[in-house]
């Protein structure tokens, strides 16, 4: 049986997790990392990269891609004295109550070509419109989670569904006519429409859980998603924590918090991710420590919406991994919410390099990066060495003046989304020279999108 073929990449310089290296090329076979190597066959035989530095692809670890329409709709005061997440829903209903199929596969594929052209290679999509306006299933119940996997398919992001369980508003709550769309009453309706998905997906991509919050789902619905995704071992997400209003209706219906609940029923593990996590307390925060649990933080959403900020201090050193999200796409830049996630803490308590590690123990932007790339990998269940990476121009003025040693932190903290100038899925280029070849043609079609959805906007 003949060797599986080889292909190898050669730019200036290459980051292999420490540092960043010169005169090495990555070596591919198969959509997997086969080595890095000074070989001098791999160098002679490897394409060159000029200028570049290549580094590990991002991994936006939670995003809502049909929440991409909202993108500068809702920058408004209306007639309520304060806006707050609770209002800015209202935005988001009337998107979600009007969105076709059609709109849903072209909102995703807006999002994820704007990933692309960023650096981002794998999106962890956590799916909530499920059904009709009407809250009746199309003849497909998986109708509207095909159209994302057909935008991921064919833009060339990789891509973990998190098919969402929800239930009702609250509790005591009735439902508002918008959430129709979100509701699977029957868990067991739900877990055959997952598995329906699981056994049809396309290739790079795969699949998790998401019960969508505690305020959304009575406990023994979240049970019995929890143990679908242990039986299985998936990976298991749900939002936590976001705001306020949210602890209060959990305290009040089960004289405990999200994280406290979750704890109790045995539903925090190593495949577990907390979405936010922004209103916790050190005992919760000890917690998600001991259970191995995670979070995902998704700071340029979080300080759209005003919701708080992460105390990624305390995470780090309670040893919580954390990774990031672009959840709403206010904007999607993931090196923007690895950057905010040190500097909304700088902003809190008035000092500097909050979250650098000890001097012996790598940079504080290794340690930013690695929440942008390894932890999002973990926490969607990607196996290390899959041939993922993206480049960026050392010409880039943002970057000038960098050296091999600063040029991490000049990209973590200067770096600009122009400087990204190629990206590679399974080894495969998907971005070249700063273009996705579909970008103009899908532009233009969600222009017309969202000519389309706001004609008649609130």
């Amino acid at each position: 049986m003949e060797p599986a073929p080889e292909t190898a990449w050669l730019p200036d310089l290459l980051y292999d997790g420490e540092s960043f290296r010169s005169g090495a090329a990555l070596v591919v076979s198969q959509g997997r990392i086969v080595r890095l190597s000074r070989d001098a066959t791999d160098l002679a035989q490897a394409r060159r990269l000029p200028n570049r530095a290549l580094l590990p692809g991002l991994v936006n670890a939670h995003s809502h891609s049909f929440q991409r329409v909202l993108r500068g709709r809702t920058e408004r005061r209306g007639a309520q004295s304060r806006d707050t997440f609770w209002t800015w829903r209202e935005s988001m209903y009337h998107a979600a109550e009007r969105m076709s199929p059609e709109a849903v596969y072209q909102a995703a594929r807006m999002a994820f070509v704007e990933m692309l052209r960023n650096g981002i290679t794998t999106v962890g999509e956590f799916h909530y419109l499920h059904h009709q306006p009407s809250g009746a299933p199309y003849d497909d119940r998986n109708l509207l989670a095909r159209a994302v996997l057909r935008a991921a398919a064919g833009t060339g992001i990789r891509i973990v569904l998190l098919p969402t369980a929800y239930a009702r508003a609250g509790s005591g709550r009735p439902l508002e006519p918008a959430q129709q769309r979100f509701v699977t009453p029957d868990p067991e309706d739900f877990l055959a429409d997952t598995e329906a998905l699981r056994n049809s997906l396309p290739e790079s991509a795969t699949l998790g859980v998401a019960p969508h919050s505690v305020r959304a789902l009575p406990v023994d619905y979240l049970e019995h998603i929890a143990a679908y995704a242990r039986a299985n071992a998936l990976p298991l997400h749900i939002h936590a924590a976001e705001q306020p209003a949210e602890i209060e209706a959990c305290l009040a219906e089960h004289n405990l918090r999200p994280v406290e609940l979750l704890a109790a029923r045995g539903l925090l593990g190593p495949r577990t991710t907390l979405i936010h996590a922004i209103h916790v307390t050190p005992e919760e925060i000890a917690h998600l420590a001991s259970s191995g649990a995670r979070v995902c933080a998704c700071p340029t959403t979080e300080r759209n919406l005003g919701d708080g900020i992460v105390d990624a201090r305390s995470l780090v050193a309670a040893h919580v991994p954390v990774c990031l999200g672009s959840d709403s796409h206010a904007q999607i830049d993931l090196l923007e919410d690895a950057r905010e996630l040190e500097l909304h803490l700088r902003l809190r308590s008035l000092e500097r390099a909050v979250l650098a590690p000890d001097s012996s123990a790598g940079s504080l932007a290794a340690r930013l990066f690695a929440c942008a790339t390894q932890a999002g990998a973990e926490s969607l269940g990607i196996p290390a060495g899959v041939a993922d990476f993206f480049t960026v121009s050392l010409d880039d003025p943002a970057l000038a003046g960098a050296d091999a040693d600063s040029l991490l932190s000049h990209i973590v903290f200067a770096g600009g989304r122009p400087a990204i100038r190629d990206v590679f899925v399974a080894g495969k280029p998907v971005v070249e020279d700063g273009r996705h070849p579909l970008e103009t043609e899908v532009t233009r079609e969600f222009a017309a999108l969202q000519r389309e959805l706001w004609s008649s906007a609130p």
